[in-house]
């Protein structure tokens, strides 16, 4: 335990940040190789960026994974969440996770439900790998582990730090494909900022409701999205995957074509189907429209409301219910809070 000093542990898991040339030399795309001491490394004045750490005792980098953030399980994130709840019994003040990005929307969130500790965890990667003239990776884990080591940050559940912006988990997503800029929180936008290295909250979260770690596999959920013209053959076909619980992505807040409805009764009659909004941003509605399709139809056939949450974290919500046993009454009521 270290005292006297606010201690950090990075664990990198793979992703851009960490990704370099591959064997195959010019024109063969990068990978990641990178693990979390040679990302530190790469951070310019990392040990006096924060008061009351260095190199040899307030940081410590630990080698999780080394894969493209889609390679993630669930099975990984509970194995992660137990190692950061280790640190934090031993005295270390916050976290970093260092990932690719394609995911960090989905694993910050399943950290932020399975991590019940005040002590900042923080989510970051990079857009721009290495090998580039302008990489920000070294930018983005400087302040996560800033971020990381401040009071402040305590008590805010798991954040997503990228170009200087803070993020709740259960708000962000992944909005474009290749820039710097590309997380936003629709719902909320970002909680803070850092400024001159200073981390500056604007709003500060209500604590959510933590699931239990699983201790058995993380049972299948589906993630259908509804389109325009829609018949609903998805539907049946979902229905005979064996999935344990569906998350449908509707239109705007809650709505479907009417021919799809008597197919997502009948799935909803089977298992857990949770209804999101594809539109990314918004609470879910539940008694404004009442026509065929319409959030109330569906409600009352049986679908449940995922709340604010989109249909990414409604479905990392569902499965990590799921994975402890939980059935549609329980999960109903675990997303009436949301």
């Amino acid at each position: 335990m270290v005292t006297g000093r606010r201690m950090v542990t990075v664990f990198s898991l793979g992703g851009t940040i960490a990704s370099t040339g591959t064997p195959g030399g010019e024109g063969g795309g990068v990978a990641p190789r990178l693990g979390a001491k040679e990302l530190l490394d790469a951070v310019p004045g990392l040990d006096g960026a924060v008061p009351g750490l260095d190199g040899s005792g307030g940081l410590e980098a630990v080698a999780f994974r080394q894969c493209p953030s889609g390679d993630l399980t669930f099975e990984d994130l509970i194995a992660l969440a137990a190692e950061i709840n280790a640190r934090f019994e031993a005295g270390a003040a916050g976290v970093v996770v260092v990932q690719g990005t394609d995911t960090i929307e989905e694993t910050s969130f399943v950290l932020d439900l399975l991590i019940d500790a005040p002590n900042p965890v923080v989510v970051t990667g990079a857009m721009r790998n290495p090998t580039l003239a302008s990489p920000d990776g070294p930018a983005n884990l400087r302040a996560a582990v800033q971020v990381a080591a401040s009071p402040e940050a305590r008590g805010l559940g798991c954040l997503v730090v990228l170009n200087d912006e803070v993020h709740a988990a259960r708000f962000v997503s992944k909005t474009h494909t290749s820039s710097p800029a590309a997380f936003r929180s629709v719902a909320a936008g970002p909680v803070g900022r850092l400024v001159e290295g200073r981390l500056r909250i604007a709003v500060r979260t209500t604590p959510l409701a933590t699931v239990p770690p699983p201790t058995g596999p993380v049972p299948p959920v589906a993630l259908l999205t509804m389109g325009f013209g829609d018949d609903g053959r998805l539907i049946e076909q979902v229905a005979a995957l064996g999935y344990a619980g569906v998350v449908v992505e509707a239109f705007g807040g809650g709505h479907v074509p009417a021919r799809t409805v008597a197919a997502l009764e009948r799935l909803a009659a089977a298992v857990p189907v949770v209804l999101a909004s594809r539109t990314g941003g918004g609470d879910m509605l539940r008694t404004t429209y009442g026509f065929p399709g319409s959030e109330r139809d569906l409600i009352a056939r049986g679908l449940i409301p995922s709340g604010f949450l989109d249909g990414p974290k409604a479905r990392v919500l569902l499965s990590l219910l799921l994975g402890n046993g939980a059935g549609t009454e329980q999960v109903r009521t675990a997303f009436a809070g949301i």
